[in-house]
């Protein structure tokens, strides 16, 4: 049976995998990030993301960090385009202390002025580090490009600059606009009943009232392909192309998952990998991505290569994708890559903190979370002709956007 979503007595959202682990997890899943900032100051959601444990109404930004940590515990936190975590590890036992925590954290923070002003310079080292990561960098950029305009582009550090402009204020109105209770959800993986924890759960945070929200994101508009070239001071070529592609609510979006994991998803056998660096020792990495939003979704393809190989790469990579939409996979390479991706997504959850943030994800937008059997029935169920009328709906190549990170002419 899929996991269901309960709700709490003042009405937050709560989802509960029960595991029979020593080590248990709990997060606080929130349905606003970069895109849900104000146009002045970008960067102000991931700010948030560090400043809320920098301090509350009973303990100082210490007591904070050492109430799991010392008990072996782990508080940790992330900031995408759309969603916010704030999450615990810890042994089972630990559940009340974890969960007494991110309560007051969520509840209490007071983003004192003095810890503020000390983690913009903690950001603008952040800043310094991507800025020297070209191959880190240029996807942010690609995103700038993709969604022109558009709040969907915004980098999630923001700049040094309007990192600088944030005070105490836009925190406060920007949490209390996005930290709503339709867009919250607590989540937990761990040993624990669901009766307990739901419990716990109304004790530290039930009977805190949470605003009903009014936010309405602003829609994505036309989208229009667009080509950049940018010179680096770097010793290779940085390349990511790609286009829009399913949101998270579009039942293609599974399909096109099956199909992004045989084309450059994870494993070395992909059939990027195998054409641009195994065949031809052209690039040590070269990987294709699709991450689906709420709204809207992103396919992209990353290599770094030799500058004088780079269209050489280009076509490799091109030519992957027409034969895609071409070529029908065959009965057993159908049923290979769906024992491959199976097998992917069960390894994945070895790891219940991972397993804990997608499914927490999820139950953003649904009501119940589907287990590993559900998964297996849905994938099992993908034909070939589903894979090919995906890959023809999404690589349209004159539809593609292009960033590349040349390096600079000596």
């Amino acid at each position: 049976m899929p996991h269901r979503v309960v709700r709490l007595q003042n009405g937050l959202r709560l989802l509960h995998i029960p595991t029979a682990s020593p080590i248990s997890h709990f997060g606080i899943l929130i349905d606003a990030g970069t895109r849900d900032e104000p146009a002045q100051h970008p960067g102000l959601a991931h700010f948030v993301e560090h400043t809320i444990f920098k301090g509350t109404e009973k303990r100082n930004a210490y007591r904070v960090i050492n109430r799991m940590e010392s008990v072996g515990g782990d508080l940790n936190a992330s900031t995408s385009k759309e969603e916010t975590d704030f999450y615990a590890s810890f042994l089972s036992p630990d559940y009340p202390r974890a969960v007494e925590l991110l309560a007051d954290i969520f509840f209490h923070a007071t983003f004192p002025k003095k810890e503020l002003e000390k983690e913009k310079t903690v950001i603008f080292e952040e800043i310094n580090y991507y800025n020297d990561s070209p191959s880190e960098l240029i996807f942010d950029d690609f995103e700038s490009l993709v969604f022109f305009q558009h709040d969907m582009g915004k980098n999630i550090l923001g700049t040094k600059e309007s990192v600088q402009r944030i005070h105490r204020e836009d925190i406060m109105d920007f949490t209390c606009q996005n930290y709503t209770l339709e867009n919250v959800v607590l989540a937990s993986v761990g040993n624990i009943s669901t009766e307990k924890l739901v419990r716990l759960c109304d004790k530290y945070f039930g009977s805190s009232k949470l605003t009903e929200g009014t936010r309405r994101r602003k829609p994505l508009g036309e989208y229009h392909p667009k080509n950049n070239i940018t010179r680096k001071s770097t010793s290779q070529t940085n390349v990511v192309t790609g286009t829009l592609a399913y949101d998270i609510h579009d039942p293609k979006r599974i399909p096109f998952m099956l199909l992004n994991n045989i084309l450059g998803g994870q494993g070395q056998n992909t059939r990027l990998n195998m054409s641009v660096r195994e065949k031809k020792g052209l690039a040590y990495t070269v990987e294709s991505y699709f991450n689906p939003f709420s709204d809207c979704g992103l396919f992209s393809v990353y290599f770094g290569c030799d500058a004088h190989e780079r269209d050489h790469c280009m076509h490799l990579v091109h030519n992957e994708l027409e034969k895609l939409k071409r070529q029908k996979l065959g009965s057993m390479q159908l049923y290979y890559a769906k024992k491959q991706y199976l097998g992917q997504l069960a390894l994945a959850q070895e790891s219940k903190l991972n397993e804990l943030l997608a499914a927490g994800h999820l139950a953003l937008f649904y009501d119940e979370v589907s287990n590993m059997d559900e998964d297996i029935r849905i994938i099992e169920s993908i034909t070939a002709e589903q894979l090919c009328e995906v890959a023809n709906e999404i690589f349209d190549l004159s539809q593609f956007s292009t960033l590349i990170f040349d390096p600079e002419e000596e």
